[in-house]
């Protein structure tokens, strides 16, 4: 079950959307008639959703580790008073 770099290049277009609507209607109905190119775009997809929550996780990491270092210690006292300030409710 190997797939060619062009079909690969195909099911990324297709997924990204990226692809023409000509490319698009024709990669639809190989996907109708190929069975092992469903399933190697159905994993395509699978890994791409992988590499975005990893992603996604990652940056809820960064942001968590810049919040740590900001609003905690006595480093950032002042820029901690201003942001406060700002968001200050009544």
């Amino acid at each position: 079950m190997r797939t060619s770099l062009n079909e690969l290049q195909l099911a990324e277009g297709y997924l990204l959307q990226t692809a023409t609507p000509a490319e698009k209607l024709v990669f639809e109905a190989r996907l109708m008639v190929q069975p092992s190119l469903r399933e190697e775009t159905h994993w395509q997809q699978k890994t791409y959703d992988i590499v975005r929550e990893y992603g996604r996780q990652q940056l809820l990491t960064e942001i968590a580790d810049v919040h740590r270092k900001l609003f905690s210690g006595h480093t950032h006292t002042g820029f901690r008073r201003r942001i406060s300030r700002i968001f200050r409710t009544g």
